[in-house]
């Protein structure tokens, strides 16, 4: 047979079963009515819920770090790399951004915070589909490291409730 019928086949099934593994997922993962909506709780991890859809979430808050004077580095959408591999995954973004007015005094008190720098915002849609936007505590970066007692860390904190605050505002 000609190849690009081996191509449009495969097509096919990878579609098909992109829509069948998405399907089977929401199926099995429907939570008890009592937990919808449930704020999630990671240790370290400041969550708040947001009216807007993932992608337009991590617009806005992008526009709040750079318009906060922050450089945004970076965006990952795990969401679109998982579809580059034919897997299915709920809309689900990293923004990464920072300033070093705001790193480098964390990591004067403790260098390896370099590891947890430049801070990072998680927003991701769960099975119910809310989004959420959320990102490590600066404590919960500065315990980790040793230094909980960093002057930095309380700056950090209110910066980062700031731009939260702002992006949910919009």
């Amino acid at each position: 047979m000609p190849r690009p019928f081996f191509r449009q086949l495969r097509l096919a099934l990878i579609t098909a079963g992109l829509l069948g593994f998405t399907a089977s997922v929401s199926a099995q993962a429907t939570p008890p009515a009592e937990s919808v909506q449930e704020t999630p709780s990671v240790p370290g991890m400041i969550v708040a819920k947001s009216d807007a859809g993932v992608h337009e979430t991590a617009i806005r808050f992008a526009e709040q770090a750079r318009t906060s004077g922050m450089t945004v580095f970076a965006r990952v959408d795990h969401r679109q790399g998982a579809m580059s591999r034919s897997m299915a995954l709920l809309p689900n973004e990293v923004v990464i951004f920072g300033d070093p007015k705001g790193g480098t005094p964390l990591m004067q008190c403790a260098p390896t915070a370099g590891i947890d720098l430049p801070m990072k915002a998680l927003v991701w849609q769960d099975n119910d589909g809310q989004t959420w936007l959320g990102y490590n505590d600066p404590a919960w970066i500065a315990q980790r490291h040793g230094v909980a007692d960093c002057p930095a860390v309380k700056p950090l904190q209110q910066a980062m409730r700031k731009l939260v605050e702002a992006t949910l505002q919009e």
